[in-house]
């Protein structure tokens, strides 16, 4: 039963897990259906966001370019503790320009914090100062310049800036299939009164989102990618990083007879039937993806 504090808001922050997944208020049907609702909505507009081909009319912008440029905003949203969202966002905006308007080499830096900075405006509380984020560019540009092409890039997209994004989609997908594996994990804890069974489950659950994310991030850089859905990349994302923590599981338990695997086991059977087309979209991605990872090892090695 909930207690109301002073406040008027429910104290269940200490109730166990099992309470809470007992109790089934509600609100969490509610909240489920308004995240199956938003879910709907972004899978329905994503394509009208894909930036699909954006460099095919830029002749001074390459993929190798765009790379660097999108790299160095993944470093920038880090250190300036941004959400993955913007930094999503960001690399939307600035693609679906580049689809509108031809972009001099040496003005392409400008146009990736110009898009950081109108992301930031969309998704974060408080968005980064413009002398911050041109000191990043060792002042190369300026403060006019800067507003200038903010007002540039906000009319060519006619002011659409609520894209569909990697973000969103892994944040659904992984909460769709943690909360499966946590009533899993609940109901082993509680037939066998362990609860080393659900922090070993909420760590192995905890890794495997951390190299599903590293693996949309890489992806987010690799111009190849350009051709994909978010959502289509998130889903062969997470995928392969439930089979990489399997794989790495398996191989330490065949070179530590006496080690223990801890990774757990996470089931896409919830997901819905793919069509053929889907299957080999699918598959595609997903090869692509297994190569970005194989290229990038080092960058994922400390998550396996």
């Amino acid at each position: 039963m909930s207690i109301l504090s002073d406040s008027g808001f429910e104290e269940d922050l200490h109730t166990s897990p099992v309470q809470q997944r007992a109790a089934g208020s509600t609100s969490a049907w509610h909240e489920c259906d308004y995240e199956e609702s938003c879910f709907i909505i972004q899978r329905h507009n994503e394509l009208q966001f894909l930036a699909h081909n954006c460099l095919a009319r830029q002749p001074q912008i390459t993929a190798e370019a765009r790379s660097k440029l999108v790299s160095w905003l993944i470093a920038v949203h880090r250190q300036l503790k941004l959400s993955f969202e913007s930094c999503c966002l960001a690399v939307n905006i600035m693609d679906r320009f580049l689809i509108t308007t031809s972009v001099a080499a040496d003005c392409f830096q400008l146009l990736g914090v110009t898009s950081l900075l109108i992301a930031t405006k969309q998704v974060e509380v408080y968005s980064p100062r413009i002398t911050q984020l041109l000191s990043l560019c060792c002042n190369s540009f300026s403060r006019e310049q800067l507003c200038n092409l903010e007002c540039l890039v906000l009319l060519r997209l006619n002011f659409r800036l609520a894209a569909p994004t990697l973000a969103f989609f892994l944040d659904y997908f992984t909460s769709r299939l943690t909360g499966f594996q946590s009533g899993r994990a609940i109901d082993t804890m509680v037939s066998t009164q362990d609860t080393n069974t659900w922090k070993e489950h909420r760590a192995a659950e905890m890794k495997w989102k951390w190299l599903a994310c590293k693996v949309c991030e890489l992806s987010l850089a690799d111009y190849t990618f350009n051709k994909y859905m978010p959502s289509v990349i998130v889903q062969c994302a997470v995928k392969l990083a439930k089979d990489l923590l399997e794989t790495h599981s398996v191989q330490s338990t065949d070179n530590d007879a006496g080690s223990v695997k801890t990774s757990e086991s996470f089931s896409f059977e919830e997901y819905p039937p793919l069509t053929c087309e889907n299957q080999l979209l699918f598959q595609q991605c997903t090869d692509d993806l297994k190569l970005l990872v194989s290229l990038n090892r080092d960058a994922v090695q400390d998550f396996i």
